[in-house]
């Protein structure tokens, strides 16, 4: 199945060459969640702060459950610190 995938701040750093806009397609498994798709993209999981799937929020305690679906849309954040 194919989704998109967006990420923003220091983890766009993980998307692959010729992405633009700070996103990109990718093909994966029915199976998928969105921890497929942090490992797909070689990211530490601490890194992934805030995902959201379709713009729902997912838990960090989800992310291996919640399952994807063909054209669904995934965004990820890292921590932000500042003051």
């Amino acid at each position: 199945m194919e989704i998109v995938v967006k990420l923003y701040a220091t983890l766009a750093q993980h998307l692959p060459p010729g992405a633009k806009q700070n996103q990109t397609r990718l093909d994966l498994p029915d199976d998928a969640t969105p921890a497929h798709v942090i490992g797909r993209l070689n990211m530490a999981r601490e890194k992934c702060h805030l995902v959201l799937v379709n713009g729902v929020y997912v838990a960090p305690s989800q992310l291996d459950r919640h399952p994807l679906k063909p054209g669904d849309a995934v965004a990820m954040w890292p921590p932000v610190a500042g003051g």
